[in-house]
């Protein structure tokens, strides 16, 4: 089975915003066989781009583009990715912790702000 990955952001009606998910997106196409990416506000739904795959046989990781675990992440999101599964229940759908609390995006932002010291 093909693992896909769609990126959940907040989202934002100026479009200089997606700039960042974008590049994420292109680096991570590399290897997956699709890379999406979703808004919770001012952008292409998680329902719209999971119908996109709609009929696909494959698993799809969930991965909130937050640096904490706010009130999107503990409540908007689970309740969208419990919806979503509920209307495509073929797709194995995976919600992950948000990137920023894992500790190598912690690190690597961390030596980011260090470069620009001195």
């Amino acid at each position: 089975m093909k693992t896909g990955i769609v990126l959940v952001a907040h989202g934002s009606r100026d479009p200089e915003w997606s700039r960042p998910i974008e590049r994420i997106a292109e680096h991570l196409r590399k290897d997956a066989p699709f890379v999406l990416i979703a808004c919770l506000e001012h952008g292409p739904s998680l329902r719209d781009v999971i119908r996109a795959r709609e009929g696909m046989d494959a698993r799809i990781r969930v991965v909130p583009v937050f640096l904490g675990t706010g009130g999107h992440v503990k409540a908007d999101l689970p309740r969208l990715v419990g919806e979503v599964r509920r209307e495509f229940p073929a797709l194995d759908i995976v919600l992950e912790e948000p990137i920023g609390e894992r500790p190598a995006v912690i690190e690597a932002i961390a030596n980011a702000i260090r470069e620009r010291q001195g």
